[in-house]
């Protein structure tokens, strides 16, 4: 004897992947004696042979051309379904397994005030491992291809996108996934998982995938394989720089330290320097790379060394800038970038355990550049409020300076010479601060004035038919003032 199927307000089937066999005795029970069964979709391959058993219904196929996004679609089914719950039982069912990529389920049961039953499905993932004799218990990522973000790909795991609908979706997943990882890869389309007479799985290299619009509709997936190294991860740069330091590595690359690479490192950091000051942002990118290079460089010799990993730095900046900024994430208030700046002082100090001023001043590094790092050491001065009130009076203590120096010069006295040179400089580079100028960025664009009027001077030289040197020094200033005119 038949069991009554028992009415709930709302009764969610699964009508799993598509074949006979992949249907529940239970699902089938519900659907072919309940009198008020609707469909999400009535594009599925099941539905002839419940009809042939007994089942009717009605779908809700009417409504994906009412909306512009699948989103306000299921939105719009959803609210449906509740609607009719209210005069009648309802019985609805959908592909797979309700709580597998089903957003209409997920719509329904946040209504926690409604009395819903849900019938178990099989999932089209149960049909699609099935077919592939795959086994998902190592790791597999499953994505809706409609609506794939950059940080979901983790390529390192299997991945399986789903609702991969047409020829035009297959395009934008291939896109996407060309940024990650190489053109040639290997992947899986499958299509009808679980439907004998329409079951069809395709490995092909990846720039192939929207090449075959026969493919793609409501029932296919595709699959990538884990183990990827992707062109955006870290990781795979790490592994250049190990491979580079191998012993099949480069020869270069393996003789390098810590001490070695020093100036490397200064120079790209220049190197973005200029390349910002250009506002060139293809150059930017470069040598930003070869910023991050030098840390992997760095990192890579110290795990050889067992002292710490790129792991170890990352979490290192991580904590440091959440520690820095309570204002971001804790509860500290702040008003503006000023309060800002003085918390970052005192949780600096705090963290370095500075017991002074002077202590604060020699833990400024002597690997800046002298006007950087002078900068620095009088910004800490002029915090406790030592110096000028105005930068018209330390111009007053320049052209002090500049008469010892005269003085010294005259007497021929080199340490005099060496110090009260190094004094005004001092001076100049405090000037800069009290004027907001970055004094080596300021000295490097005057460097580079400087070159632009020698240019002018040597190519009109040229012209005359004329090399420059020391007995044409006159008609050479001459140019020089053109060349400022200029």
């Amino acid at each position: 004897m038949i069991e009554e199927v028992a009415l709930y307000k709302i009764t969610i089937v699964g009508m799993g992947p598509g074949g006979e066999d992949y249907l529940t005795m239970e699902a089938y029970r519900v659907l072919t004696q309940s009198d008020n069964v609707i469909l999400r979709t009535d594009q599925h391959p099941i539905v002839p042979f419940l009809v042939e058993n007994g089942m009717r219904y009605t779908s809700c196929d009417a409504f994906y051309d009412q909306f512009e996004t699948f989103e306000e679609v299921y939105e719009a089914i959803a609210l449906e379904i509740l609607e009719k719950a209210k005069h009648a039982p309802v019985v609805f069912a959908v592909p797979g397994n309700p709580f597998v990529a089903e957003k209409t389920v997920a719509h329904i049961i946040a209504h926690k005030e409604w009395d819903i039953r849900i019938v178990h499905g099989t999932s089209f993932i149960d049909a699609i491992v099935t077919a592939m004799k795959y086994d998902p218990v190592y790791g597999l990522v499953v994505l809706d291809a409609l609506a794939l973000e950059d940080e979901q790909l983790n390529l390192k795991k299997d991945h399986l996108f789903i609702q991969v609908y047409d020829q035009m979706v297959a395009s934008s997943l291939k896109l996407k996934l060309m940024d990650f990882i190489e053109d040639e890869t290997m992947v899986t389309v499958i299509q009808a998982a679980g439907i004998p007479s329409e079951e069809r799985i395709e490995n092909i290299p990846l720039y192939e995938l929207d090449r075959h619009p026969e493919w793609f509709n409501h029932l296919t997936s595709v699959f990538v394989p884990g183990g990827k190294v992707m062109k955006t991860d870290m990781g795979a740069l790490i592994q250049i720089m190990e491979q580079l330091r191998s012993e099949a590595g480069c020869p270069w690359d393996r003789e390098q330290n810590h001490h070695t690479l020093i100036p490397y490192l200064i120079e790209e950091a220049y190197e973005v320097k200029d390349a910002i000051l250009s506002e060139d942002a293809d150059a930017l990118v470069d040598e930003l790379g070869d910023v991050l290079l030098q840390v992997v460089f760095h990192a890579t010799i110290a795990n050889e060394n067992g002292y710490f990993e790129m792991s170890d730095i990352i979490q290192s900046i991580c904590e440091k800038m959440i520690r820095r900024h309570p204002h971001v994430f804790g509860d500290v208030l702040v008003n503006d970038s000023t309060d800002v700046l003085v918390n970052w002082q005192a949780i600096k100090d705090v963290e370095k355990a500075n017991r002074s001023i002077t202590e604060s001043m020699q833990s400024v590094t002597f690997s800046l550049p002298a006007l950087m790092r002078a900068q620095k050491i009088q910004k800490k001065a002029s915090s406790i409020g030592f110096e000028w009130d105005e930068p018209t009076h330390a111009m007053d203590k320049i052209i002090e300076e500049v008469e010892e120096l005269k003085a010294a010069l005259n007497a021929g006295e080199q340490v005099a010479i060496r110090e009260e040179f190094g004094d005004m400089l001092l001076i100049m580079s405090h000037v800069a601060s009290m004027l907001k100028l970055d004094a080596e960025q300021v000295l490097m664009e005057s460097i580079e004035k400087f070159v632009k009027r020698f240019k002018y001077i040597e190519d009109r030289l040229v012209e005359e038919g004329i090399t420059p040197n020391p007995l044409i020094r006159d008609r050479m200033e001459a140019l020089w003032e053109e060349a400022k005119k200029a």
